[in-house]
């Protein structure tokens, strides 16, 4: 154990910022888990005889390791402080297995709240992989996940998940760089749009509820795109395409995007334009926060307005 601890401590190198960006996430209190991560992990490893490798990109709630099984399967080990959304995330994976478009999970232990899923090989994000025929890949992407029926227990609808994404991001509006920029006025109108797309809601599907270009990778030829951290939602089809139009933004145009998009997905235009603009402050907060580029800047907020 204390050698495995050693290494866990050595790939762990970037503890602060860990701690720094789920303190963002789950307030000051989650500190202290992520000063046990290394124990933790060292524990799991030995648990499931994991060979572990390095750290992956985190994303905003978890902590994420390559590592091999003992049968040499590559896989990813991820931890997170909350029991509960990791819970979930299992059961999600679940109800989208028949879809071929998840990665499988390989073993969970729900009481330290992680789970060993298998690796997306080449893994590539799609914000990485050529233009030109990711607008066909991605509709074959819905079109898989989307093809999966709804559980028989309720789930969770849009309107939740976007009630609760606008109440968690919109407390970054007092922030100096975000004020600056986008003001209770705005962050209105997004919600008026919002209400009002899931006023008309006339066709659903069991949505992934996160499908922005770093959790759909590269699974290869064979596989296609692969989406990864779903937060499953049941709700209108456009949403499950507006993080990729958004991210046209600074390169063909969102407009352009969407207009592409919506005839490779076979979806509705008008309304895939008008999720746009409800997303658009989203990522404009996003890429205030991080010190994004003006110009993408510029054209996310006049979509916004």
């Amino acid at each position: 154990m204390s050698g495995t601890l050693t290494r866990v401590n050595r790939l762990l190198v970037n503890v602060e910022g860990v701690t720094a960006r789920l303190v963002r996430r789950f307030g000051p209190r989650v500190a202290g888990w992520c000063a046990d991560t290394p124990d933790l992990i060292a524990r799991l490893s030995s648990q499931w005889g994991l060979s572990l490798g390095e750290p992956l990109p985190d994303g905003a709630s978890s902590i994420a390791m390559r590592c091999c099984l003992p049968d040499g399967t590559p896989a990813v080990l991820k931890v997170s402080p909350d029991r509960a959304l990791m819970a979930e995330q299992v059961d999600m994976l679940g109800w989208f297995a028949a879809s071929g478009r998840v990665p499988a999970v390989l073993a969970v232990d729900r009481e330290a709240s992680a789970m060993v899923l298998e690796e997306i090989v080449p893994g590539t994000p799609a914000g990485d992989m050529p233009a030109a025929p990711l607008p066909e890949q991605w509709s074959n992407l819905l079109a898989a996940l989307h093809g999966v029926a709804p559980p028989p227990l309720p789930t969770r609808l849009l309107r939740g998940r976007c009630e609760e994404a606008f109440t968690r991001v919109g407390r970054r509006l007092s922030e100096p760089e975000i004020s600056a920029r986008i003001d209770a006025t705005a962050w209105d109108r997004a919600i008026q749009r919002c209400e009002r797309l899931l006023d008309t809601e006339e066709t659903t599907v069991l949505l992934h509820g996160d499908l922005h270009l770093g959790n759909v990778l590269d699974g290869g030829a064979d596989r296609g795109l692969m989406a990864i951290d779903p937060k499953a939602c049941v709700g209108d089809p456009c949403f499950d395409a507006v993080d990729y139009v958004v991210a046209g933004a600074g390169l063909e145009g969102i407009e352009t995007r969407c207009e592409h998009v919506a005839v490779a997905c076979r979806l509705d235009g008008e309304r895939l334009h008008s999720w746009s603009q409800v997303i658009a402050p989203f990522a404009a907060i996003a890429h205030l926060g991080n010190g994004g580029e003006e110009p993408v800047i510029d054209e996310l907020l006049e979509l916004a307005r």
